[in-house]
Formats: structure tokens, sequence, C-alpha cells
């Protein structure tokens, strides 16, 4: 049976899989490790009361995960996980050094942001939806007032998606776009 469940620390190496995995073609070597640095390990490290799983008969095959804090985890980010991306290839630093500029510019208004990665075969049946309302339900509830995140300007299918559930494009920054959604 598929549910949507709180992240435990059973589900490190399944949401970790579907990070890698959810476009359909595994990513691998430097740039997968960059992508698990980047994207997804603070997250279910030092946030896991902030994430969620699709679960589907015990196995996580996707998840939303959050930081309720930006300030917060801009410290312990560049601290701990930008280190690791310094041997993962010029490139992946530069792009890991980068990767929250749009959140620092719009942490005021929108002081949450969020990841979320489906594998395909869960792909177009409702989760996706169902885990940003789970989400959005649990950062109210902890009076967040807004949450962001950015997707490739490429991806046109993440615009619609997004639109489709309150959120507004603030702006593109280069190969970025940037989402906010206001929560209270």
């Amino acid at each position: 049976m598929i549910s949507i469940r709180k992240y435990e620390p059973k589900d490190f190496d399944g949401v970790r899989f579907a990070c890698l995995n959810s476009e359909g073609e595994a990513i691998t070597g430097n740039l997968g490790e960059f992508i698990l640095h980047t994207f997804c390990d603070y997250y279910i490290e030092k946030e896991p009361e902030n994430c969620f799983v699709l679960d589907d008969d015990g196995k996580a095959v996707g998840y939303i995960i959050c930081t309720e804090d930006y300030d917060r985890y801009k410290e312990v980010f560049d601290r701990e996980y930008l280190p690791l991306n310094k041997d993962l290839g010029e490139d992946n630093y530069k792009w890991a050094c980068e990767s929250t500029i749009l959140q620092n510019k719009y942490k005021e208004e929108y002081p949450a942001h969020m990841h979320i990665d489906i594998l395909p075969e869960y792909h177009r049946q409702g989760w996706g939806g169902k885990l940003l309302n789970t989400l959005f339900e649990h950062l109210r509830s902890k009076g967040i007032k807004g949450v962001m995140l950015t997707a490739g300007t490429g991806n046109v299918n993440a615009g619609k998606f997004y639109g489709k559930y309150g959120f507004k494009q603030l702006e593109i920054y280069d190969t970025d776009v940037a989402f906010g959604m206001k929560l209270l």
C-alpha cells in the first residue's frame, strides 16, 4: 500500500536513491555525489522533522524534503556540506557555491525551501501534489510564512506543476527558475 509518512532513519538509502533516479536515468559518479551533498543529505540528516516520504510497502519511493529556516540551513551547509564538493570537480563546486543564491534573495518572504523527487513508476498518480500538501500543512502548523524552490529553466513541466499548487514564479536567474508560495 502506498502512503505518505514522516521520514525515518531507515529511509536514508531510499531517499538518496530516489534523488539520483527520479528522472528515469541514474545519476552517478561525481555528479551523483554532488547532487546528494548539495540537494539531499542536509535535509534528511539535519532537519528530518521537515521531511516526508512516499512509502510503498515500507520502501521510500519518493520524498519532499525541506528546511524551515534558510539562515540556519546556510550556516550548516557552508560548514559541513559545501566542503564535500571540493573534490568533485571545479564545475560541481561552483554550482554548489551558487546553489542558494535565489533562496538567499527571497529568504525573508520565503524562509523555507524544499526539494521533491519521485521515482518514475510513481509519476502522474497525484503523489507529488499530496506530498506538497503534506508539507504545506506541516509548515503552516509551525508558523512558517512561505516556501520556495528552484527548478531548471528547461524543466517546463515544473512551472505547470508548481503553478497548479499555488506557487508563483519569482525570478529566472541563469539556468534556474525560482518559485515561491505564501503559506500564511
